[in-house]
């Protein structure tokens, strides 16, 4: 049996839709059947050449799909059995380091990945952008069985992305709670589902902001719980900052979450939190230029101020516990995703790349 993947062949390049043959399941592995693997912003840079990755590969790290074979006896020590719906998570801390032995192996200095191998050696379906994928089972997380796996698949990495920048601000004694006032910059998938998430755990009132003309994503950012929606193109930049500075009775926001990936975006982040305000930056996710800051607001606000890159398992069962408990969230997710089939994947990054779609999918013809 034969099915096809999309390969990466350098930045700038279209994907190369390639054939290959289904193999035996090597040991300690899984093999799975696409349900919708996502396109993450992160492969999106590496499009576009701002991060690197070696060519060729399949790329992609948000497989969602259905476990078909495996060692029994292997799987079921992982709570795992053929039938079981999955999400392959690629991370593979060292648990040796500083960072994992002190339990934070999502920023693991040794990080390996499971799909960081290569086409030509098989079973060659390492990554996302496949009908079928090879994962070890010690990083298939099984969805629970009440949990559509379609919608599970919208906010794959997402989810786990933001849930792991909220862990890191409990961590610092951040508590949500309805007196806050939160706003989330950008409204790409992460900061999507950062509105869902703030307004699900009770914060009072959360703000979104956007640029541009797409009153379809303002809109959708007010069926996931924003209170309003800033838009720094029809507002303009200063209304938004002077706006959010009124907060709490001029000291500005409590929270604040940037998920645009815009480098101006961060000094704007500074500029609209109140003294002690926390600001959590996940979305910087690569180098798209530097800009200037006043550090002195750093200092005189006293900022609380965490990066966060990467996610654990234990997000993603995180996540997952989330969707368990928040079903009036899930029809609102799985209309978010727009499906490609892996064959179409340069019209899907096309479309990913316009912003017009809020969550790209591949998924099986």
């Amino acid at each position: 049996m034969k099915v096809k993947a999309a390969v990466f062949v350098g930045p700038h390049k279209p994907f190369e839709v390639r054939e290959f043959e289904v193999t035996e399941t090597p040991a300690g592995y899984g093999r799975c059947t696409l349900i919708a693997s996502g396109i993450c912003g992160t492969d999106l840079h590496f499009v576009r050449g701002t991060l690197d990755v070696v060519p060729e590969s399949i790329v992609g790290h948000e497989f969602v799909g259905r476990l078909v074979d495996c060692n029994a006896d292997e799987a079921a020590a992982f709570g795992l059995c053929v039938g079981d719906n999955v999400i392959a998570d690629i991370a593979v801390p060292c648990g040796e380091c500083l960072l994992c032995k002190s339990g934070d192996d999502a920023n693991c200095v040794n990080m390996k990945c499971t799909n960081e191998v290569s086409v030509q050696q098989a079973p060659y379906l390492w990554g996302g952008y496949t009908e079928v994928n090879y994962t070890p089972l010690s990083n298939l997380v099984k969805i629970p069985e009440e949990l559509d796996p379609a919608m599970v698949a919208t906010f794959a990495c997402p989810g786990p992305t933001a849930i792991h920048a909220f862990r890191l601000a409990g961590q610092a004694g951040v508590k949500l709670h309805k007196d806050m006032v939160a706003v989330v910059q950008g409204l790409g998938p992460v900061g999507c589902f950062a509105v869902l998430y703030l307004k699900a755990m009770g914060v009072g009132k959360v703000y979104a902001i956007t640029a541009g003309d797409n009153a379809q994503r303002e809109s959708l950012a007010l069926a996931l719980g924003a209170d309003e929606v800033l838009n720094l193109t029809r507002d303009g930049k200063d209304a938004v900052t002077k706006k959010l500075q009124s907060e709490n009775n001029g000291l500005g926001v409590d929270v604040c979450f940037e998920a645009s990936g815009a480098p101006a975006a961060v000094a704007q982040g500074m500029d609209v939190l109140r003294n002690r305000g926390v600001y959590l930056i996940p979305g910087q996710y690569s180098n798209s230029g530097g800009i200037e800051i006043q550090p002195q607001i750093i200092t005189f606000k006293a900022l609380h101020i965490i990066g966060s890159s990467q996610y654990s398992m234990v997000d993603v069962k995180d996540y997952l516990t989330f969707l368990c408990a928040h079903p009036e969230c899930h029809d609102t997710i799985v209309s978010l995703g727009s499906r490609y089939a892996v064959a179409d994947v340069n019209k899907a990054i096309d479309d990913a790349m316009s912003g017009n779609n809020v969550k790209t999918l591949l998924v099986k013809e």
